[in-house]
């Protein structure tokens, strides 16, 4: 026996669900509260750049002013800009052309450079591809050096470096980055050959490549990032370098860019406020330039180094 079919009335078919009508009054609303927040984002932004930029549009502007007007006067920029600052500097410091500063300073720049890529980077090859006794202890200890403040090996290191009659020369500012003494470099450029495929490594010692070869032609130019990175660094840690040729140089004509700053001060306490701005204004140059010739190189070994492949 079947059951009569009930027809469908028009109410008992579900009519589909229609989305709600924007509200045009809400969309308008929720429209100014991005634009107030977006507006007190970049006003916030704009604070703090301010605040970051002040030292150096002072330098800026104290560049140009005479140095009675340097010290005490709240105008970042004179009303008259004078340019003797500039044109003193030609005359030297003491009787030392400026250009001595800044080839000493070069030198030992570049010095840390290379020797901080070629120790670090050897190093690091060790630690991340070759098993030996003792690699996790040594590698324990050199993370353990980054503890140590550098004002602790002070004054044993002038010791040994006066006994070696090295004192008044630049060895003792660079030995150290021919040795891999730079534990964050090492860790560094580490951490970025172990993210490379050891297969390459397999497939070199299947052509009769050793260890140095494949440091050399494989691991090397793929570790371009991490290497330009500790370029960066180096150079600019060398380049404002007080500390160490304050403790080792005694002779003026070896003195850094740092290190002639100080010398616009006489040893009565009157300052060339105006010449040593200037000259400070100068030196952040070929750090700006070297920064800017390497950036992208910065950020692509930031973003990879310590990443895991």
């Amino acid at each position: 026996m079947t059951t009569p079919r009930t027809p469908l009335t028009p109410s008992a078919v579900a009519s589909p669900s229609r989305p709600p009508r924007p509200d045009p009054a809400a969309a308008v609303r929720a429209a100014r509260r991005r634009g107030a927040g977006s507006l007190a984002w970049h006003l916030g932004s704009l604070a703090v750049l301010a605040v970051v930029l002040y030292p150096v549009i002072w330098v800026i502007g104290g560049s140009f002013k005479p140095n009675d007007e340097i010290v005490g006067s709240l105008e970042l920029f004179p009303t008259a800009p004078i340019v003797e600052n500039f044109t003193r500097l030609a005359d030297g410091i003491a009787d030392i052309p400026v250009t001595t500063f800044f080839l000493n300073s070069t030198v030992l720049a570049l010095g840390s450079v290379v020797g901080v890529l070629f120790s670090c980077s050897l190093a690091a090859y060790a630690f991340a591809r070759i098993r030996f006794a003792g690699r996790d202890l040594l590698f324990t200890l050199m993370i353990g050096t980054l503890l140590l403040p550098y004002h602790v090996l002070l004054i044993p290191q002038y010791v040994l470096f006066q006994r070696l009659e090295l004192v008044n020369t630049y060895a003792p500012l660079l030995l150290g980055k021919y040795l891999a003494t730079e534990a964050f470099f090492v860790f560094l450029m580490m951490q970025f050959i172990r993210n490379l495929p050891k297969e390459l490594d397999e497939a070199a010692r299947l052509d009769g490549c050793g260890h140095a070869r494949i440091y050399w032609s494989i691991v090397l130019p793929l570790c371009r990032p991490a290497l330009i990175t500790s370029a960066i660094f180096t150079f600019i840690n060398a380049w404002n370098d007080f500390m160490g040729p304050l403790i080792y140089l005694n002779e003026p004509d070896k003195y850094t860019v740092s290190l002639a700053l100080k010398m616009f001060v006489d040893q009565d306490g009157v300052a060339n406020y105006g010449g040593m701005i200037a000259m400070s204004l100068i030196a952040l140059l070929p750090v700006l330039l070297f920064f800017l010739a390497f950036q992208r190189y910065l950020i692509d070994g930031m973003a990879t180094s310590g990443l895991k492949g």
